[in-house]
């Protein structure tokens, strides 16, 4: 089975179903999202999706009712297509650590997703982080996804590392490689045996060949749809891997142990 471990849910969500269907994707995480920026038809309407992209990645603080419409969203998308996407919930982290950990029983855990992401702290601020990984732990260790490209900071993955070696018992997964800071995601990863690397838009594809080879079960295949593409990324994996079992484990192999599928 090949499963794309990280992606967002697209307007319409049709667009996603057929750029799966065209990588030869099985099933994908999906995650909600506020920015859409496949639906931007222009250079002006572009930078307004990534204005709040940019908000959303920097840990900003937003109202409830942005948390609920982007449910709502992620939801409907899992209704329509049950077989195709494995949804992550999200929680707030600007909210007390005991709200947060209310938020994970009930947003989380009580809706039947099967993991909570991806999280955005605010640059340098992975610390807040670790609520969830407390809730995440009383409940038998749901995996945890954290943005790792920019903003985030070196010192985070550091922080995030650390982390994971406090909660062992909780997967916590770094997106994007850990962006420009992927050889430092790699060494963190390669000394913390609960820290999983995905490996969507990865800045070079060295990069990949390098994570497969040090960390051959704990990376991920992911293509952070619509910023990447299903096809590219998985076609990435299978330019640094050889048919067989290391490439079917990054394909969907460590992720389907990951999750119990």
């Amino acid at each position: 089975m090949i499963i794309d471990a990280h992606s967002h849910v697209h307007a319409p969500v049709a667009d996603h179903i057929a750029l799966l269907d065209d990588a030869g994707v099985d099933r994908t995480v999906l995650f909600g999202t506020r920015p859409h920026p496949e639906r931007a038809a222009d250079l002006a309407s572009f930078r307004r999706e990534l204005a709040v992209l940019h908000e959303t990645v920097s840990g900003a603080a937003v109202g409830a009712d942005v948390y609920e419409a982007a449910r709502r969203e992620l939801e409907a998308a899992i209704a329509a297509h049950p077989g195709r996407f494995i949804g992550f919930g999200k929680v707030d982290l600007s909210r007390s650590p005991e709200d947060v950990e209310v938020q994970v029983e009930r947003d989380v855990v009580g809706r039947g997703f099967h993991g909570v992401g991806e999280l955005t702290p605010p640059p340098d601020g992975a610390g807040l982080v670790e609520p969830v990984l407390r809730a995440a732990d009383d409940h038998g260790g749901l995996p945890v996804v954290v943005h790792g490209y920019a903003p985030t900071t070196a010192g985070d993955l550091a922080t995030l590392a650390a982390l994971a070696r406090r909660h062992p018992r909780v997967p916590l997964v770094v997106s994007q490689l850990g962006g420009l800071n992927w050889l430092t995601a790699i060494e963190l990863a390669r000394e913390t045996p609960s820290l999983y690397l995905d490996l969507s838009t990865a800045p070079v594809v060295l990069a990949v060949r390098l994570a497969v080879a040090e960390l051959p079960k704990r990376v991920l295949f992911g293509s952070d749809a619509p910023y990447g593409d299903p096809v590219l990324a998985r076609a990435t994996v299978e330019r640094v891997t050889k048919p067989g079992a290391l490439r079917d484990r990054v394909l969907g192999g460590n992720l389907a142990e990951l999750l119990g599928l």
